[in-house]
């Protein structure tokens, strides 16, 4: 009997927790509306070695790194979770960093202040996951990685500009303690 119960109990917590993710209409425009609904769409990675080198790394975060240990951290698009070209380079950096470490690396993924908490959270989970699942096919091993979310609760910036929030749509890197 408390089986049955906490099972029924369980699936309608777990079914409570199905709130719709936010988008933008228009994703230059920081005042657009936020409070429209989306979901997460699953994508497949496809990694080019020979395109992606970490010889040079386009800095489209002007310098900006919350990463640590001699890791650099991973900026996402809005309500996204695929690494783009922009960041290939630095992922490729970030694999070699951690082919040199015997500690295991927490990956940390982050959002902005947008979307309900359940949303970020599985948002940042999923960010976390792309890099880890990148740096395994770059031969780190996967046993040595731990994922974390974190949401929106460790904002790097607090301003109210698009800057800002680009700069908390992350993944950063760090040996784990």
């Amino acid at each position: 009997m408390i089986k049955i119960l906490t099972s029924v109990i369980f699936l309608i917590l777990m079914n409570g927790c199905g709130q719709p993710a936010p988008a933008l209409n228009n994703l230059n425009n920081p005042s657009a509306d936020r409070n429209n609904v989306n979901t997460i769409k699953d994508t497949t990675v496809t990694i080019d070695e020979n395109k992606y080198g970490t010889d040079t790394i386009k800095d489209v975060n002007k310098g900006f790194n919350s990463s640590k240990d001699g890791f650099r951290s991973i900026y996402f698009d809005f309500n996204q979770y695929s690494i783009s070209d922009d960041m290939r380079a630095k992922v490729n950096y970030d694999a070699k960093e951690a082919l040199t470490k015997s500690s295991k690396i927490k990956i940390s993924g982050n959002c902005d202040e947008f979307g309900t908490d359940e949303y970020n959270y599985a948002l940042g989970l999923k960010r976390a996951k792309i890099v880890k699942d990148t740096l395994i096919s770059k031969g780190v091993s996967a046993n040595k990685m731990i994922l974390v979310s974190l949401g929106e609760s460790t904002p790097i910036c607090s301003s109210v500009s698009e800057e800002c929030y680009k700069r908390n749509r992350r993944v950063d890197l760090s040996l784990a303690r």
